[in-house]
């Protein structure tokens, strides 16, 4: 199997992209930027082919991916900025990145008779509720205009390629870029106590788990939607951070609000995240482990940068 993975500059792209090395799995990486130095446990991922591509340019994309002669297809790359999404001169361009590209790479992928994933997101749903999303659900209306692009991008596939997975996951964290963990503990170290949300409700996800889930999925053919966040029970915002402070040796007080207490964002949130991970049971994969072990060990990585 030979596997193309866009958005290797992100934090997900970055350990899928090591995970398939670590496996001895032939790669091609592509982002953007057109330079990319990996990281895998401390060390330069040098063995690793990268292609500067914008994804935006079909023809591009199809002459690399084929040229590369490529089985499957990791699309990790996407528009990720939820508030600045709302800004109505980006909105064109939000879906194009994450509502028409996907459907131009699957239709690349039917083409050259492979297979694809699609990384998409709790935000797809309403955010209403508290009863866990389940995979097949359909009655979507997501809240903003980031869940909508990413729904756009997965009807697009649905409806091009059969051999598809869609994963939907939430609250991403990872080394390789900006997250919820690495603000929080930011603003811990420089003020004594901090306001964060407790109305909305999810589970954490970290890459480098979720990373070893996906390359699992790729190497089979269990074709179809699944939700992928690290086990242990739903928690909110407030919850992880306190869990956070604590692992961390933080002493910062975490100030419970509701959501219109907070204020301040543009796009709208989901209150219910709460992900059902059936699926994966089904069809016999491994969760992620446990959020709590997750953040300890993410942590422990951080320290060691």
């Amino acid at each position: 199997m030979r596997v193309f993975v866009t958005g290797v500059n992100g934090q997900l792209g970055h350990d899928v992209m090591n995970e398939l090395a670590r496996r001895g799995i032939e790669a091609v990486g592509s982002g953007i930027e057109p330079e990319y130095v990996g990281i895998m446990d401390g060390s330069p991922v040098c063995t690793m082919p990268y292609v500067g591509l914008d994804l935006t340019n079909e023809e591009e994309a199809r002459r690399i991916l084929t040229e590369e002669k490529i089985d499957c297809l990791i699309h990790c790359a996407a528009w990720t900025a939820v508030d600045d999404a709302e800004d109505p001169e980006k909105r064109d361009f939000v879906f194009r990145i994450n509502g028409e590209v996907p459907g131009s790479l699957a239709k690349v992928m039917k083409d050259l008779k492979g297979k694809m994933l699609y990384l998409s997101t709790d935000y797809v749903f309403s955010g209403e509720g508290t009863k866990p999303w389940e995979e097949e659900e359909r009655d979507f209306h997501p809240i903003n205009v980031y869940g909508a692009s990413k729904l756009a991008g997965e009807e697009a596939i649905r409806k091009v390629l059969p051999e598809h997975f869609i994963v939907r996951i939430a609250w991403v964290f990872g080394l390789n870029g900006k997250n919820f963990i690495k603000t929080m503990l930011q603003v811990g170290k420089k003020h004594p106590s901090v306001r964060v949300v407790s109305d909305q409700v999810g589970s954490p996800t970290y890459t480098l788990d979720l990373a070893r889930l996906l390359v699992d999925m790729v190497e089979t053919e269990k074709y179809g939607t699944y939700h992928a966040t690290n086990e242990g029970e739903y928690i909110s915002w407030y919850d992880f951070t306190k869990a956070i402070y604590e692992e961390a040796g933080l002493s910062t007080e975490v100030i419970p609000v509701t959501t219109e207490e907070y204020g301040l964002s543009r796009a709208r949130r989901p209150f219910n995240s709460r992900l059902s991970k059936e699926k994966l049971k089904r069809e016999g994969f491994q969760g992620l482990p446990h959020w709590k072990d997750a953040l300890k060990r993410y942590l422990q990585a951080l320290e060691a940068e």
